[in-house]
């Protein structure tokens, strides 16, 4: 077994990998995965609903973000397909450059869309800027479990957690106080410079050490083995359909909730500027405290406690949101709600996100975390976009959160049942086993 899965005894090598090269790349690769998520999440639900578009239209947009659940279909292209010319810089690093630039243009054209004038043109612009954030977190995603050792998952897990809530929270403030006093037309436009952090890491830090390129192209049934080869790798291992299974349910509580988050506080009536300190300034803090604490936790504990540890916490945070909603508009409420949750979601961010990436094969690493990193939201995304408002207007807010965390019960109950079987150890592929220090075939 490995320092990917059972954790150290020494404190000082649990805090030590936070300095070293791989795991500060992946904080600077987190910020450039987490912005166009908010600029098509959180942003754009307070946009749309200024411009007056109601609730279920509002929630619907959440549907764009089903562009990250399918991912997988056109991960292979990221894998294996060489850039002409850029390719001689190298394939992961080739690809962040061309689809961040990409990204940029996506944004871009968002920011010229009017909402309240054509809400099909913003749909369309939405959908673009998905996809192109899709296509940018398999690149980095992929280049962010190569650079890492593996005793560096859960750590690195963690600092791409920090980057991505500094992206996140920053596109998002940024973007709200913009708007507030500009437009969000200007918004949009100074948030594009964020995808920049990860073509820049990219460049600076070069093709990853343990990079595993596919060999053999040129035949129709070299074609298929590179597309259907990570899906063979993954379903050959003993009990990969549970762990799929878990992969799927884990996270519907938490993504239904999350996705509402803005509806309840406009509802609330808090301002932009109400919004910018608590749910993303407070968030923001409480967030990368449990961050570290998730890294400490994992190094510690290992994989199979500390995720456990997570989900029951995620699970439980949920509750805080109903609180809020009975009591009605609260700075303190707010505080300790978005408080709770991020720290909650910090140490979730760091366990879940290691064991994910401690699932893939080194040769498949894009395809297959596209792959689990689609199936982890899909269902929670789905029904966001096609009952949460209806289920919002017909139950209340404090009905409606009661019903996430109990979504989220299933997925501890199975994670608990794969622990007594012994699968976690089981599905865990070279990315977990494989220090990189050997030649790529």
């Amino acid at each position: 077994m490995t320092d990917a899965t059972t954790g150290t005894n020494s404190w000082l090598n649990a805090v030590k990998p936070y300095t070293q090269k791989a795991p500060l790349a992946a904080l600077f690769l987190g910020i450039s995965s987490g912005f166009p998520f908010a600029m098509i999440g959180a942003n754009l639900a307070s946009r749309l609903a200024q411009d007056g578009i109601d609730k279920k239209s509002v929630t619907a947009f959440s549907l764009v973000l089903l562009a990250y659940n399918f991912k997988w279909l056109w991960a292979w292209v990221i894998e294996g397909v060489r850039l002409p010319v850029l390719y001689r810089i190298g394939q992961r690093v080739s690809w962040m450059l061309v689809v961040g630039v990409l990204v940029m243009a996506a944004v871009v054209n968002l920011a010229f869309v009017q909402p309240s004038a054509d809400i099909m043109q913003t749909v369309q612009a939405a959908i673009l800027l998905g996809i192109a954030g899709a296509t940018f977190d398999i690149i980095i995603d992929a280049y962010r479990i190569e650079i890492l050792k593996p005793e560096q998952l859960g750590i690195g897990a963690g600092m791409s957690q920090y980057g991505w809530r500094i992206g996140a929270a920053s596109a998002g403030a940024l973007g709200l106080v913009i708007a507030q006093h500009w437009s969000w037309t200007a918004a949009y436009i100074v948030c594009a410079l964020f995808a920049l952090p990860a073509m820049l890491a990219a460049v600076i830090v070069g093709e990853p050490e343990r990079h595993r390129q596919i060999t053999g192209r040129k035949s129709g049934s070299e074609l298929l083995q590179a597309i259907i080869g990570p899906f063979v790798d993954f379903f050959k291992r003993k009990g990969a359909w549970l762990v799929l299974l878990f992969i799927v349910v884990h996270k519907i509580g938490d993504t239904l909730a999350n996705l509402t988050f803005r509806l309840l506080f406009n509802d609330l009536g808090y301002t932009n500027d109400e919004i910018a300190l608590y749910d993303v300034g407070v968030g923001f803090w409480a967030l990368l405290a449990g961050i570290f604490v998730g890294g400490i936790l994992y190094a510690r504990l290992g994989l199979k406690r500390s995720v456990l540890i997570s989900l029951i916490l995620m699970a439980v945070s949920n509750v805080s949101f109903a609180g809020l909603a009975a009591v009605g508009k609260s700075n303190l409420g707010m505080a300790n709600a978005i408080g709770f949750e991020n720290f909650a979601s910090g140490i979730g961010g760091v366990a879940v996100v290691a064991y994910f990436s401690a699932l893939c094969n080194l040769r498949f690493t894009a395809a297959q975390y596209a792959m689990i990193s689609a199936a982890a939201s899909i269902v929670g995304r789905f029904l966001t976009g096609t009952t949460a408002g209806g289920l919002i207007e017909k139950f209340g807010y404090v009905d409606f959160y009661l019903l996430t965390t109990a979504a989220a019960v299933p997925g501890i109950i199975l994670f608990w049942l794969m622990m007594r079987a012994g699968l976690i150890d089981a599905s865990v592929g070279s990315a977990a086993t494989d220090p990189g220090d050997h030649p790529s075939p």
